[in-house]
């Protein structure tokens, strides 16, 4: 029978096959992906940096239709670190400027997938125009029911699990509870990702053997997938190739099995 989710595949194709690869009851429920090598792949075509993030803008159009088709309930972005800032500012300013753009030219389709788009980071430390587009995007999508969407904007791993240790410890002592009381799941609920499916999948591209400060409380059990493939190449038929290898893994989660 002819998946209709994936009717645009091509009989017979490498893509339909990886395609009937997957078992459709073992996917990832979180997938996370650190999207690096746009700078390279614009430099080895003679191109600005600024043309490598266009391009990868696409890969990102592409995994989050292909997640959404499989029923995949989240996918976490590594779109902007904290320490993005450093690089120069007319790359910084065009990725802002780009952001804002795909915000509000792919929100019609986000919608009509049902997908809730959350950014994750210290966005208040990002320009006003870039907020006011965020909120805009957050506020449009807040009912949507489908796939989460989490893009990760002057994000920090660090930053994030101190953030969570700070707020449990005011909540901790409004309670009345002494600093000793606190446990993870104090820590958990002060995530950013609260509410959303452990990462069974980490994606990294362009064969960086690094998480480079990116969901460190989250991914201390993920699967982790490193591919040499430049992220603006990293699209369907790649990311179908990265679940099959997470689902040929045995995951026993410190356990023996």
């Amino acid at each position: 029978m002819k998946d209709r989710a994936f009717e645009m595949i091509k009989a017979g194709s490498v893509e339909a096959e990886r395609l009937a690869s997957i078992d459709r009851e073992r996917l990832p429920r979180h997938i996370a992906i650190i999207m690096d090598g746009n700078g390279r792949w614009a430099k080895q075509r003679g191109k600005p940096r600024i043309s490598g993030h266009r391009a990868g803008a696409e890969s990102v159009r592409s995994i989050i239709d292909t997640c959404a088709r499989l029923g995949i309930e989240a996918v976490t972005l590594y779109a902007f670190s904290t320490e993005n800032w450093k690089r120069p500012k007319d790359e910084v300013s065009g990725l802002m400027s780009m952001l804002k753009h795909y915000l509000r030219k792919e929100l019609k389709e986000v919608l009509e997938n049902n997908i809730r788009f959350v950014p994750i980071g210290k966005i208040y430390g990002l320009a006003p125009d870039v907020q006011k587009e965020i909120e805009y995007a957050v506020n449009k999508t807040r009912n949507n029911d489908g796939m989460t969407m989490c893009v990760a904007l002057n994000y920090g791993g660090r930053a994030e699990i101190l953030r969570a240790c700070q707020r449990a410890a005011e909540q901790a002592i409004e309670r009345g509870d002494s600093i000793e009381s606190i446990n993870e799941a104090d820590i958990e609920r002060n995530l950013y990702t609260h509410g959303l499916p452990e990462v069974d999948l980490m994606i990294r591209t362009s064969g960086e053997f690094r998480i480079s400060n990116f969901l460190l409380w989250q991914l201390a059990y993920s699967e982790i997938y490193v591919t040499t493939t430049l992220f603006p190449d990293f699209r369907r038929p790649q990311l179908f190739e990265a679940i099959i290898d997470y689902q040929k893994r045995e995951r026993r989660f410190g356990d023996v099995k």
